[in-house]
């Protein structure tokens, strides 16, 4: 939050919160009855007690909650646990439409970003054409991804969306009394949709599912969205600079994982990533269908040039002729479509419709009006679907393949022992990295017509084979995740040649742990060294780098500076080889997961990591609250936007040697200090399956991944998502903040403050990790985690928790310290107000949680069962994140 929200004043914030509690009580009330409102007016009341106790009433305040709670009978938790989880809902619904309002208009506004970035970056001296020149090449890809944790139904997630527009509508001056009453019966109607409804999926979704789920982003919100926004930056390009922006921009695009990403989930296999690929194309044949039925209705007009007079064949009204033509021409594409989907054998294929095919008769039109005067009807309906087609193509998402390195490798494996080759899995680097490139360099077939491969080799093969059959401009890249080596991405180019691939699919090693990071440049450098490589990706390439495993596996401080060091070197060896870097960010939500504020993030890289465009993956819920409307996807493309113009047009400053030496020290320590917990305390494991609802997330019906890279194993094989997850339930949000703040105390112990001091002024990649930490600790709550270490970790255990929780009280100090605070978020009283509020309803979920899980344990039922996945929803609301 920067100084303008600083500004703004939230009293209209507070007046909607109250408002949508009031009416969920109303609606509470109704459902169950006056008592059970009093009830849980009473916990309320019990919880903001104990949070504004002193510490010697604070036990008094807490064993009362605590009582209350565990005498609930059986029928009233699921109740209780809802009224707190709704109330959060409800405060994020508030929240999200407050940053979005018309009172906070000229403060958060995409036109008051857009245009007063390029104002202050030309009284920096930036030319304007040196700002028109970045705008041009501007390229931002947000990759929408699945979420193993992902808590929350569609439907709800529409409810939710129709509140956050009756709050708009209220915003409406002039409104008449019943007008208002109509608005505000409305929501009582919506609120008690919700109640009365299922909270939760009844079965765990498929990839299909999920892909419709991301089809429901783009028709809901950005299908609106991403022409708003370019209307947004073209006013800010013309008031600033004199310049329109091209016809033909297309500055933000957008790619999905979901039903593509196959690492670690059987779920998805090649069958259905061709269906998720068919129905993505379905979903934008039907909304060009909608907007060429407004068109033609509208587009009545009789003047025209000689060239619309020739292709509508001198139709009066030639427009309508034009545009009728391809709507026909689109629904029987779209007939064709669904053909094919009902064919389960897909025996007949179907050429997919070109891009060019939809733009070169709306561009006819266009050009047509702009002669004949008509600009105003020109740039309106028509100009907003000529940049959908610029952005969204014709499959409306394009879509990435992820699979993990160990598939590729067993499937060379298997075939060259069939070939009497010797076994590829036990070959070491350069002679696998001889076979691959020799073999790439062949013009015969390496796999054998009569070969029948196992059934996962079979799977990995029909993957490669439904990616030769899809037009380029459907595919975003092939994603290896635990990529290790240079063979690693030659395998994969080998697999797609060998299946008819027509076109070089850009495969894209994911380097996660921390030490892949650390060799990534000599991975990299290994491959360019190489002729045929270079020849092979013609002077581009993309690495995406992992910030979630790298951070399970070293801890925030040392995975963060490990991504900037990768980052750099990345760079270095490119330049070195005159090829353009595309750096892909593998962000999560949390700050656990490389999470940040996006504009903070982006700022915080190394100098030139923008350069050639921003590739990031939005995840799970922070795709709701970023894109979910329209009205804040269009914030979020305008903040990614300024975000990139001042990393690339006022260069943020590089570290200084005894900067680096700094984090050198800080990196080593605190992964020393991480892993002597997560790897060196014997009993860790046992300790964080007591402490935590981790066992209970596994077996829940939230997405269509499973929770573990393999059955059973340790820490090791836990996916990032629900290994965040279950620490913020239980509040002591560990893997966000371990190892960090010691390793900041050695450094102060050993003399250093001042730099340490100075880099947090100067240098913004240090100050974002530190402005995280504090928002760490501010949501982290010893006294919780201490509460579900009485209710469900073992004596002999406990000693972990305790000695967890001494060390996150002194990483605070030292965080405090360092920013010269007394108190968390002492320059963001908002944000500190708002985790203050959210905790009086966040708290009773956390205790009855713990007390559910107690209880689950000894005896497992059905309906505790349900009242602990309210109980995560609501923590997860309460928390803003679920991993």
């Amino acid at each position: 939050m920067g100084p303008q929200q600083e500004q703004a004043d939230y009293s209209y914030l507070r007046s909607n919160v109250s408002f949508l509690g009031r009416l969920l009580g109303e609606t509470i009330a109704d459902a169950e009855g006056q008592d059970f409102l009093l009830l849980i007016e009473k916990i309320r009341g019990l919880s903001k007690a104990a949070r504004l106790a002193t510490d010697d009433d604070d036990e008094v305040s807490r064993a009362e909650l605590l009582a209350v709670l565990r005498n609930l009978d059986n029928e009233q938790l699921v109740p209780v646990a809802r009224a707190f989880s709704q109330f959060l809902n409800l405060a994020n619904i508030a929240d999200q439409h407050y940053v979005v309002s018309r009172q906070m208009d000229p403060l958060f506004s995409a036109s008051e970003q857009l245009s007063s970035t390029l104002s202050a970056l030309k009284e920096q001296g930036v030319s304007e054409q040196d700002i028109a020149a970045t705008i041009d090449q501007l390229q931002v890809e947000l990759v929408l991804t699945a979420h193993p944790t992902e808590i929350m139904r569609r439907t709800l997630i529409h409810k939710h969306t129709e509140i956050g527009r009756c709050l708009s509508q209220l915003e409406l001056s002039g409104l008449t009394e019943r007008e208002e009453q109509r608005i505000h019966q409305r929501m009582r109607e919506l609120i008690a949709q919700i109640w009365y409804g299922d909270d939760f999926r009844l079965q765990r979704p498929s990839p299909v599912d999920e892909a419709k789920w991301a089809f429901a982003v783009v028709e809901d919100s950005l299908w609106q969205a991403v022409p708003e926004f370019l209307r947004r930056l073209d006013s800010a390009l013309m008031n600033n600079c004199g310049l329109a922006l091209p016809l033909e921009a297309a500055p933000v695009s957008f790619v999905s994982w979901i039903g593509g990403d196959r690492d670690g989930n059987p779920n998805v296999t090649a069958k259905v990533t061709d269906e998720v690929m068919w129905l993505s194309r379905w979903q934008a044949t039907e909304l060009y269908l909608q907007e060429l039925e407004r068109l033609v209705e509208e587009l009545s007009m009789t003047a025209c040039n000689d060239a619309l007079r020739e292709l509508s064949g001198g139709a009066h009204e030639p427009y309508r002729a034009v545009l009728r033509e391809l709507r026909d021409s689109l629904q029987q594409h779209q007939q064709a479509i669904e053909a094919l989907l009902a064919d389960a054998s897909r025996s007949k294929r179907l050429q997919p419709l070109a891009k060019e095919q939809l733009l070169e008769p709306l561009l006819v039109c266009y050009h047509s009006m702009l002669d004949c005067g008509m600009e105003t009807i020109a740039k309106a309906g028509l100009l907003d679907l000529l940049r959908r087609v610029q952005c969204f193509g014709v499959h409306l998402l394009r879509h990435d393949i992820r699979q993990d390195s160990a598939r590729h490798t067993e499937v060379l494996s298997e075939l060259s022992r069939y070939l009497g080759l010797g076994d590829y899995a036990e070959w070491d680097e350069q002679s696998r990295c001889t076979f691959l490139l020799q073999e790439l360099a062949s013009k015969r077939p390496l796999i054998p017509s009569r070969w029948e491969p196992s059934a996962q080799v079979k799977e990995v093969l029909d993957t490669c084979e439904v990616i030769a059959q899809q037009p380029e401009s459907a595919l975003g890249a092939y994603v290896i995740s635990m990529a290790r080596q240079a063979s690693d991405v030659l395998a994969v180019h080998l697999l797609l040649r060998e299946t008819g691939c027509p076109f070089n699919l850009p495969v894209v090693p994911l380097f996660e742990t921390l030490d892949d990071l650390s060799r990534a440049q000599q991975v990299m450098k290994h491959l360019l060294d190489n002729p045929w490589y270079r020849g092979h990706i013609n002077g581009r390439l993309m690495v995406m780098i992992g910030y979630s495993d790298s951070a399970k596996d070293a801890g925030v401080m040392a995975a963060s500076w490990a991504q900037y060091r990768a980052q750099e070197e990345l760079l270095a060896v490119c330049a070195e080889y005159g090829v353009k870097l595309t750096l892909f960010h593998g962000r999560g939500g949390t700050i656990g997961r490389g999470g940040a504020p996006a504009h903070e993030a982006l700022l915080s890289q190394p100098p030139g990591s923008l350069e050639h465009g921003l590739r990031v993956t939005e995840q799970g819920e922070m795709i709701r609250a970023k894109l979910g409307w329209s009205s804040l996807a269009v914030q979020t493309l305008a903040l990614y936007t300024t975000a990139i113009c001042r990393a690339n047009l006022s260069t943020p400053p590089a570290p200084r040697p005894e900067w680096r030496e700094v984090m050198e020290a800080l990196s080593e320590d605190s992964c020393a200090a991480y892993r002597a917990v997560i790897r060196g305390e014997p009993e860790f494991v046992s300790y964080f399956r007591y402490a935590t609802p981790e066992q209970e997330l596994a077996g829940l019906p939230l997405g269509s991944r499973p929770a573990r890279r393999a059955g059973g194993g340790g820490i090791e094989s836990l996916r990032a998502i629900p290994w965040i997850f279950a620490w913020s339930q239980n509040r002591l949000m560990l893997p966000a903040w371990l190892g960090a703040g010691s390793a900041l105390q050695k450094a102060i112990d050993n003399g250093q403050r001042q730099l340490l001091e100075e880099m947090a002024a100067t240098w913004p990649f240090f100050a974002t990790r530190l402005s995280m930490l504090e928002m760490v600790f501010a949501k982290a709550d010893v006294g919780l985690s201490a509460h579900y270490d009485d209710c469900l970790v073992p004596a002999e255990l406990q000693h972990i928790g305790q000695s967890l929780r001494q060390q996150l009280a002194l990483d605070r100090d030292t965080v405090l310290a360092l920013h010269g605070a007394d108190t968390l978020l002492q320059d963001l009283p908002w944000i500190k107000q708002s985790i203050q509020l959210r905790n009086i309803y966040t708290d009773p979920l956390n205790v009855l949680q713990a007390e559910l899980l107690q209880r689950q344990r000894k005896v497992a039922e059905p309906l505790l069962e349900q009242a602990i996945m309210v109980t995560f929803a609501g923590i997860a609301a309460g928390m803003r994140n679920t991993g």
